[in-house]
C-alpha cells in the first residue's frame, strides 16, 4: 500500500511538473508572438500585452467616444498612432500631409463602422455618408452632388433668409419666462426648415421631426463602432433600433406624401432632389428603400451638424466682443439696411474669416474614418488593405502653420491658408458634398440673425466651459438645457458702445 502511494505521489509531482513546463512554454509562445507582432509595427502605439492592449484600446473608444479616444492616443504618441477598433488595426493621423495624402487618394474613400451598426440605422451600402460599396456609392452621389450645387445652390441664400427671418418673427415660442431663449432648438426649426425648402417641399411638423431626428443621431453615435455581441442583447439594443425605426418610417411616409403631390400635378415646372429620387426609383434606377435612405440624410445632415456649429460660433463670438464688433460693422456697410443675397457674400470677408476661424478652433466634426482599399504607403510606414484610418483635423488644425493655433484670433486666416493644412469638410473624391452649401447657409443665417440681434449666453458660458461630448461628432451635453439658452437683445436697443462689449447677465 505505501508503495502504491509513493507511485501516485512521485505520477502526480510529474504530472504538475509537465503542467507547468506546458505553462511556460505557452507563455514563452505568447510573449515570442507579442515581440514578433511589436516588431512588425513601425507606428507608435498601446502595447499588444498578449491580446490585452488590442480590448483596451477598443474599450476606450465605445467608453469615451471617437473623437476623444482619438485625440488621446494621439497626444500620448504622436501625430501618427497605430491602435485597435473591433480587433482591426486602426491608425490616427493628425499630421497635415498624411492627413491630405489620405483625403486625396482614391485607395481611401471607403468607410469603416460596424456593419450590424450600419444595418440598425439603414446605412449599410446605402444612402451617401457611410456607403462603402463604391459603385453604389458613386450613384447616389450625383443626387446629391446635383442637389447641393448649381439652382438649388443660387435659390439658397433666399431660402435662408426666409426661414430666419420666419422663426425670428416668433421667437417668443422659444423664450422662457426669464426671457431666454432655446437657441439649439431655434437653430435646429431654421436649419430643418431650409432643408425641406430646398430639397423636399412638403408639409412638415418640424418639432415632432426634430425630435425624431435627434434620438436618431444618438442611436448612430452608440451603434457605429459596436460588436456583434451588442445587437444579439435585445434589452440593450432595443430602443436605440425603435429610434432607427421611427425615423426611417417617417421618411417613408414623407417620399410617399411627396409622390402623391407630384402624381397630382398637372405640370411639373422644376424638380428638387426628392422629386429626382423618385423618378429614378420610377425608372428603376434606385430601390424605395435607396430613396428612403437618401432623403433622410440629406433631412438630418443640418439640424445636428450645421446648427450645432451655428451655436458654437454664436458662443464664440460672445467671447470675442471685438470680433463682434468688426462683423456686425461689416454687415452694416455691405447692407446697410437691406437684406443679404448672394452677390454679396463674396462682400463678407471678416464674416468668412471668423466662420471658418471659428470651425477650425473648434469644429463640431473634428475627425474623418477611412477604410483602405488596397496596401498602400504613408509618410513611409506600410498600411496594409483593410486597415482602419481616423483623420483627425481637429487636432490637425492646431498642431500646423497657423500662426496662433491656440488662439481663437482671425489673423490666423489673414494670410491664404494652403488647403492641406484646413480641412473643415475634406477634400478629393470623398470630400463633403455639401460643403459649399454649407459655408452659404452659415453665412446667410447669421448675417440675418445678427443684423437684428445680439446673443447673450448664461455667465460663465464659454466653449471650454460648455460640458461636451466627443463620439461621432462634438454635442453639447442637453441634460441641462437652461445652461445652453441665450438671450437675444434688438440691436435697434443697442448703442454702438453696446455692441462692442459682451452683454452680460445681472
Amino acid at each position: 500500500m505505501e508503495l502504491t502511494n509513493q507511485a501516485n505521489v512521485k505520477a502526480g509531482l510529474e504530472g504538475a511538473g509537465l503542467g507547468i513546463k506546458a505553462s511556460l512554454m505557452l507563455f514563452l509562445l505568447l510573449t515570442l508572438l507579442a515581440y514578433k507582432r511589436r516588431d512588425k509595427s513601425a507606428l507608435p502605439g498601446p502595447s499588444w500585452l498578449l491580446g490585452l492592449g488590442p480590448i483596451l484600446s477598443y474599450c476606450r473608444f465605445l467608453w469615451t467616444g471617437i473623437g476623444t479616444a482619438s485625440n488621446y492616443y494621439n497626444e500620448r504618441y504622436g501625430d501618427m498612432t497605430r491602435v485597435w477598433i473591433q480587433g482591426e488595426e486602426t491608425l490616427i493621423l493628425s499630421k497635415a500631409s498624411a492627413v491630405y495624402y489620405v483625403l486625396k487618394s482614391s485607395k481611401y474613400i471607403a468607410r469603416f463602422a460596424s456593419k450590424s451598426g450600419l444595418r440598425c440605422i439603414g446605412m449599410e451600402e446605402q444612402g451617401i455618408i457611410f456607403n462603402s460599396n463604391i459603385p453604389r456609392w458613386k450613384k447616389v452621389r450625383t443626387y446629391f452632388a446635383k442637389a447641393l450645387t448649381g439652382p438649388a445652390l443660387q435659390r439658397t441664400v433666399g431660402v435662408c433668409v426666409s426661414a430666419t427671418n420666419k422663426h425670428l418673427d416668433v421667437l417668443c415660442d422659444l423664450t422662457d419666462s426669464s426671457g431666454h431663449v432655446d437657441v439649439l432648438n431655434l437653430l435646429r426649426c431654421i436649419v430643418v426648415d431650409i432643408s425641406n425648402r430646398l430639397f423636399l417641399r412638403i408639409p412638415l411638423n418640424e418639432k415632432e421631426l426634430l425630435l425624431k431626428i435627434h434620438k436618431y443621431f444618438d442611436t448612430w453615435q452608440t451603434v457605429l463602432i459596436q460588436p456583434d455581441i451588442f445587437f444579439r442583447l435585445d434589452w440593450i439594443c432595443r430602443k436605440h433600433q425603435q429610434s432607427a425605426r421611427e425615423l426611417q418610417e417617417e421618411m417613408g411616409s414623407l417620399v410617399e406624401q411627396k409622390r402623391q403631390m407630384i402624381n397630382a400635378m398637372e405640370k411639373l415646372d422644376e424638380t428638387d432632389f426628392a422629386t429626382e429620387l423618385i423618378f429614378a426609383q420610377d425608372h428603376g434606377e434606385l430601390s424605395l428603400d435607396d430613396v428612403r435612405q437618401c432623403v433622410l440624410e440629406m433631412v438630418i445632415a443640418a439640424p445636428d451638424t450645421l446648427s450645432i456649429s451655428l451655436f458654437f460660433i454664436l458662443v464664440l463670438l460672445k467671447q470675442n466682443p471685438a470680433v463682434e464688433q468688426r462683423v456686425v460693422q461689416e454687415i452694416q456697410s455691405v447692407l446697410g439696411v437691406q437684406e443679404v443675397d448672394t452677390a454679396d457674400l463674396h462682400k463678407l470677408t471678416v464674416m468668412e474669416s471668423f466662420i471658418k476661424e471659428s470651425l477650425r478652433f473648434h469644429p463640431v466634426v473634428d475627425f474623418i474614418m477611412r477604410r483602405a482599399l488596397e496596401d498602400d504607403c504613408i509618410e513611409g510606414y506600410r498600411v496594409a488593405k483593410g486597415t482602419n484610418i481616423i483623420l483627425n483635423t481637429g487636432r490637425m488644425h492646431k498642431k500646423e502653420f497657423f500662426p496662433k493655433p491656440n488662439e481663437f484670433n482671425l489673423e490666423n486666416f489673414d494670410a491664404n491658408v494652403p488647403s492641406c493644412f484646413f480641412q473643415p469638410f475634406g477634400c478629393g473624391p470623398r470630400a463633403c458634398v455639401g460643403k459649399h452649401i454649407a459655408m452659404v447657409m452659415m453665412k446667410a443665417i447669421l448675417v440675418t440673425l445678427l443684423s437684428q440681434y445680439t446673443v447673450c449666453p448664461q455667465p460663465g458660458c464659454t466653449v471650454s466651459t460648455i460640458p461636451q461630448t466627443n463620439n461621432l461628432s462634438q454635442q453639447p451635453v442637453e441634460e441641462n438645457s437652461q445652461s445652453l439658452t441665450m438671450r437675444f437683445i434688438p440691436r435697434t436697443s443697442l448703442s454702438q458702445h453696446d455692441t462692442a462689449h459682451p452683454v452680460q447677465e445681472q
